[in-house]
């Protein structure tokens, strides 16, 4: 008796700690990632659950300016990068496609694209594809940018990689320092190893700098490299060191010092483009408040980019009937902001959330929100002079994600949220053209 009681109690008790925290979402926008995907009442609620407490949803955190030169409804085109110019002969993106423009004829330089990204790209899903077109037609080898560990290193194709456990992960987490790398990552070890070896190369003779991408540490450090010992010196708050140039396509190292943060190791031919896959399963991107501005002037001054790349909003889009993202706005405009200030340098491209779909009336239907959160992202990117690419509508709309998981064979898995291998080849490819052809349009008009 006294045991079917405590059973009772239990599930009472649970019940009504899950019903206050679905009130306390729907109500007070109350989030905790444990339960973030728990809502008993979100079925009753008709509408979008946020307007008990914000704006209308088709209200603008901003108001557009409506300036003679801009067309800020150009953020609605698939498969087309816009700096919202109305004039869309003119290319966007124009620093970084002179770099290009001058690789092509034969400078040698080397141009980095930092692709920031949830689970949509985790396990180098869409930017090895783009990376391979972008190298193929401008030059380069090697994957970029790889962290000391990852939760999808077996997922992984573009890279072989294997570690020790003893890492520990800083990470955004459990942050305790404004020093997380893109990769929302820090790394510390005292006897651990890392081996890696890039499957990205298809060139036998081709040169290959692998150097390791790590904080600041006082004196001289010994590393472990291919069973060899190394002394280095890290003096910069952020480090770029070349640790073996040759044609192998593999390293090994081993870190017996706590003290050096490390971030991971990056693989790239004395000159082309490449591309770092930054990805972090969950996040919305507001996550790089964490980040310190002193420590982002430190990565461009020691490992600039020369485009930032921005894919969020998959994780926005948790429950079925939100509509208003204005408090999305609110929280990433200063940190867009940020980077951009810290980057000056350096061209930005946000890019729009892929489809996602949940079911509506027994069928599965692009998120009811989906054209919101996509207006207010092309907000952000106006308001802050970046350019936009509209991944929704590049994959073709409403309802694409579901009709993508029903072809044969599949180009997105059945959760009706992540594209699979095929379908995230297929989003590389449109990308890769569409910066293809802001290209073609640049050097059009330098003639």
């Amino acid at each position: 008796m006294n045991s079917n009681r405590r059973v009772l109690q239990f599930v009472t008790g649970s019940f009504c700690i899950y019903f206050l925290l679905s009130v306390a979402g729907t109500l007070m926008g109350f989030q905790w990632m444990p339960f973030k995907r728990v809502n008993l009442i979100s079925d009753v609620m008709t509408g979008d659950s946020s307007l008990l407490i914000t704006d209308k949803p088709d209200s603008n955190l901003v108001i557009i300016e409506d300036l003679p030169d801009k067309n800020f409804e150009l953020y609605k085109k698939g498969r087309f990068i816009t700096n919202f110019n109305r004039d869309t002969s003119k290319s966007s993106l124009n620093g970084f496609l002179q770099k290009l423009a001058e690789l092509k004829a034969g400078k040698k330089r080397k141009i980095r694209i930092a692709y920031f990204g949830d689970s949509m790209i985790e396990g180098d899903l869409l930017s090895q594809t783009l990376r391979k077109l972008m190298q193929q037609q401008f030059g380069g080898s090697g994957v970029g940018f790889v962290p000391i560990t990852s939760q999808v290193s077996k997922f992984r194709q573009s890279v072989i990689h294997n570690y020790s456990g003893g890492w520990e992960d800083e990470s955004f987490k459990n942050a305790k320092t404004g020093k997380l790398y893109f990769s929302g990552h820090l790394f510390r070890s005292s006897g651990d190893w890392v081996q890696m070896i890039d499957q990205t190369i298809l060139d036998s003779v081709a040169i290959l700098e692998k150097s390791l991408i790590c904080g600041n540490a006082a004196g001289s450090m010994n590393l472990t490299v291919n069973g060899g010992s190394r002394n280095i010196s890290a003096t910069n708050m952020l480090n770029r060191i070349p640790l073996v140039v040759d044609r192998n396509r593999g390293i090994k190292l081993g870190v017996n010092n706590s003290s050096l943060p490390v971030y991971g190791i990056s693989f790239e031919s004395p000159s082309g483009v490449f591309v770092d896959n930054f990805s972090f399963r969950g996040i919305t991107g507001i996550e790089f408040a964490r980040v310190d501005s002193v420590f982002m002037k430190a990565i461009a001054a020691n490992n600039p980019y020369d485009l930032i790349i921005f894919q969020y909003g998959v994780n926005l889009l948790f429950r079925p009937n939100d509509r208003n993202f204005n408090w999305y706005a609110k929280a990433m405009l200063p940190i867009i902001k940020k980077i951009r200030n810290c980057f000056p340098a350096t061209e930005f491209m946000v890019v729009s959330t892929a489809d996602r779909a949940f079911r509506y009336g027994g069928e599965y239907k692009s998120a009811v929100g989906i054209d919101s959160l996509i207006k207010i992202q092309a907000t952000m990117a106006y308001e802050t002079g970046s350019s936009f690419y509209n991944q929704f509508a590049s994959m073709g709309g409403t309802n694409s994600i579901v009709d993508w998981a029903k072809r044969n064979p599949s180009l997105a898995n059945k959760d009706y949220v992540h594209p699979n291998h095929r379908g995230a080849e297929v989003l590389g490819g449109f990308m890769y053209e569409a910066i293809l052809n802001e290209y073609k349009k640049y050097t059009r008009t330098r003639k």
